[in-house]
């Protein structure tokens, strides 16, 4: 069983306490996947910087397979600027509009035979591949992706450009009821999605399969960081459903969908006892 994030990487940068991580959803996805015993890798292009090597460097500890990747000369690696506060929450100081940022990763005949290898391919918004997800509608593997919460990604053309070539989809409804929650999931399914996931913060998660709604509960740490809290929640439920056997040929049985929320609970919420998404810290130089 393989699995691969596709998509972005940045670094994550804690101004108010001088460090850095490596990060990204589609990376994030990738380590998560194997700290929970499933072989995976990540396909992307790196900036040519040391903050890219920093990222290299703790996926080959990881040991996520990164053979594919591309680095682009001359280009950086995205910073994604925040401040972490007591409650180990996030607070975003600044998005990084540098114009030598390294670009998307397109999908030509080299890739495309690649991707046909794993189970399942995962990718996101904030990668910024929209052009290059119709080019997975072939894959026999499972193809998910992760529309987060911005409503830039919930209109009608961005939902168009997307559904139609994916499998799972999930949503961060934090501060939404559930009448609206089940509006949009019906909605998406609707578009062609089988599966989708909202995540409701400290309300729990809303699962939907195309006839059943489920419900999750939220569990309660005191967190030393949230950073990646979600993509680590995603991550461990989609492994979870691989495990027993989910494909795209087989559905996900009621069982597996009760054992998937009872998994992950516990994974995401040790993973807010680390620092970053998945530690790794690099020390912020003074004056970056």
């Amino acid at each position: 069983m393989k699995v691969i994030g596709y998509g972005d990487n940045v670094v994550d940068r804690y101004l108010n306490k001088n460090k850095m991580f490596p990060g990204g959803n589609c990376i994030n996805f990738a380590v998560y996947a194997k700290k929970i015993g499933i072989d995976s890798a990540y396909l992307g292009t790196f900036g040519d910087d040391m903050e890219a090597e920093i990222i290299r460097s703790a996926l080959k500890k990881i040991e996520v397979d990164i053979s594919m990747c591309k680095v682009e000369p001359g280009s950086v690696t995205e910073r994604c600027d925040v401040n972490i506060d007591e409650g180990g929450n996030r607070i975003f100081v600044q998005f990084d509009e540098r114009e030598e940022l390294h670009g998307i990763r397109e999908l030509h005949d080299e890739e495309i035979k690649y991707l046909k290898e794993f189970d399942l391919i995962h990718c996101s918004c904030y990668a910024e591949e929209e052009s290059e997800i119709p080019k997975l509608k072939d894959m026999p593997g499972i193809r998910a992706f992760d529309f987060s919460e911005e409503d830039e990604y919930r209109t009608e053309k961005y939902l168009n450009a997307i559904c139609p070539y994916i499998d799972f989809a999930l949503f961060s409804c934090e501060g939404m009821n559930e009448e609206e929650i089940k509006s949009l999931l019906t909605k998406v399914n609707n578009k062609g999605v089988r599966y989708i996931l909202a995540t409701m913060g400290p309300e729990g998660q809303i699962f939907y399969d195309g006839a059943d709604y489920y419900h999750g509960e939220a569990k309660f740490i005191k967190a030393v960081d949230t950073m990646g809290a979600g993509d680590s929640f995603f991550t461990a439920f989609l492994m979870s459903l691989l495990k027993s056997g989910w494909s795209r040929t087989e559905p996900a049985t009621k069982e597996a969908i009760q054992q998937a929320f009872e998994f992950v609970a516990d994974f995401a919420a040790n993973n807010c006892m680390t620092e970053g998404s998945f530690g790794c810290s690099s020390t912020l130089a003074k004056g970056e």
